[in-house]
Protein backbone atom coordinates (compact mmCIF):
# COMPACT_ATOMS: atom_id res chain seq x y z
CA UNK A 1 0.00 0.00 0.00
CA UNK A 2 1.14 3.52 -0.72
CA UNK A 3 -0.08 6.86 0.59
CA UNK A 4 -0.55 9.13 -2.42
CA UNK A 5 -1.30 12.84 -2.42
CA UNK A 6 -3.46 14.08 -5.29
CA UNK A 7 -3.55 17.87 -5.60
CA UNK A 8 -6.35 19.49 -7.57
CA UNK A 9 -5.50 22.38 -9.88
CA UNK A 10 -6.94 24.81 -7.32
CA UNK A 11 -4.67 23.43 -4.59
CA UNK A 12 -7.00 21.16 -2.62
CA UNK A 13 -5.14 18.06 -1.45
CA UNK A 14 -6.49 14.52 -1.15
CA UNK A 15 -4.26 12.07 0.70
CA UNK A 16 -5.33 8.45 0.28
CA UNK A 17 -3.95 4.97 0.80
CA UNK A 18 -3.91 3.04 -2.47
CA UNK A 19 -3.41 -0.74 -2.43
CA UNK A 20 -0.43 -2.15 -4.28
CA UNK A 21 -1.35 -3.59 -7.65
CA UNK A 22 -3.82 -0.84 -8.53
CA UNK A 23 -2.84 2.10 -10.68
CA UNK A 24 -2.61 5.70 -9.48
CA UNK A 25 -5.67 6.35 -11.69
CA UNK A 26 -7.66 3.57 -9.98
CA UNK A 27 -6.71 5.04 -6.61
CA UNK A 28 -8.18 8.39 -7.65
CA UNK A 29 -11.29 6.81 -9.16
CA UNK A 30 -11.95 4.56 -6.17
CA UNK A 31 -11.64 7.50 -3.78
CA UNK A 32 -13.79 9.96 -5.76
CA UNK A 33 -10.94 12.39 -6.39
CA UNK A 34 -11.94 15.07 -8.89
CA UNK A 35 -9.64 16.04 -11.74
CA UNK A 36 -8.83 12.59 -13.08
CA UNK A 37 -11.56 11.59 -15.52
CA UNK A 38 -10.10 8.35 -16.93
CA UNK A 39 -12.52 8.23 -19.86
CA UNK A 40 -10.94 5.11 -21.37
CA UNK A 41 -10.96 3.23 -18.08
CA UNK A 42 -7.21 2.76 -17.95
CA UNK A 43 -6.52 1.42 -21.44
CA UNK A 44 -4.00 4.17 -22.29
CA UNK A 45 -6.31 5.26 -25.11
CA UNK A 46 -6.85 8.87 -24.01
CA UNK A 47 -5.13 11.49 -21.88
CA UNK A 48 -7.86 12.23 -19.33
CA UNK A 49 -5.87 10.85 -16.39
CA UNK A 50 -2.94 13.18 -17.01
CA UNK A 51 -1.06 14.58 -14.00
CA UNK A 52 2.16 16.38 -13.22
CA UNK A 53 4.35 14.26 -10.97
CA UNK A 54 6.10 16.14 -8.19
CA UNK A 55 9.73 16.88 -9.10
CA UNK A 56 11.00 14.68 -6.26
CA UNK A 57 9.32 11.66 -7.89
CA UNK A 58 10.04 12.00 -11.60
CA UNK A 59 13.18 9.85 -11.48
CA UNK A 60 11.67 7.31 -9.06
CA UNK A 61 8.88 6.15 -11.39
CA UNK A 62 9.25 3.54 -14.11
CA UNK A 63 9.93 5.14 -17.50
CA UNK A 64 7.12 5.99 -19.90
CA UNK A 65 6.51 3.46 -22.64
CA UNK A 66 5.93 4.53 -26.25
CA UNK A 67 2.13 4.34 -25.98
CA UNK A 68 2.07 6.65 -22.96
CA UNK A 69 4.40 9.11 -24.69
CA UNK A 70 2.07 9.14 -27.72
CA UNK A 71 -1.06 9.71 -25.60
CA UNK A 72 0.61 12.54 -23.66
CA UNK A 73 0.76 14.46 -26.95
CA UNK A 74 -3.02 14.87 -26.54
CA UNK A 75 -2.88 16.02 -22.91
CA UNK A 76 -3.54 19.59 -21.80
CA UNK A 77 -0.22 21.45 -21.51
CA UNK A 78 2.03 18.40 -21.12
CA UNK A 79 5.39 18.84 -19.44
CA UNK A 80 8.14 16.69 -20.99
CA UNK A 81 9.57 15.74 -17.59
CA UNK A 82 6.66 15.74 -15.14
CA UNK A 83 3.62 14.67 -17.19
CA UNK A 84 2.37 11.13 -16.72
CA UNK A 85 -0.82 9.18 -17.34
CA UNK A 86 -1.92 7.79 -14.00
CA UNK A 87 -3.35 4.67 -15.65
CA UNK A 88 0.22 3.69 -16.49
CA UNK A 89 1.68 4.00 -12.98
CA UNK A 90 1.28 0.77 -11.02
CA UNK A 91 1.18 1.29 -7.26
CA UNK A 92 3.84 -0.44 -5.16
CA UNK A 93 5.09 0.14 -1.63
CA UNK A 94 7.96 2.10 -3.19
CA UNK A 95 5.46 4.80 -4.24
CA UNK A 96 4.56 5.63 -0.64
CA UNK A 97 4.53 9.44 -0.45
CA UNK A 98 3.98 10.05 -4.18
CA UNK A 99 2.58 13.50 -4.98
CA UNK A 100 0.73 14.25 -8.22
CA UNK A 101 -0.89 17.48 -9.38
CA UNK A 102 -3.84 17.70 -11.73
CA UNK A 103 -3.74 20.04 -14.72
CA UNK A 104 -6.24 22.84 -15.12
CA UNK A 105 -8.39 20.55 -17.28
CA UNK A 106 -8.37 17.17 -18.98
CA UNK A 107 -8.83 16.84 -22.73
Amino acid sequence: MARITYIEHGGKEHVVDVPSGLTVMEGARDNGIPGIEADCGGACACSTCHVYVDDAWTDKLPPKDDMEVDMLDFAYQPDPDRSRLTCQIKVTDALDGLVVRMPEKQI
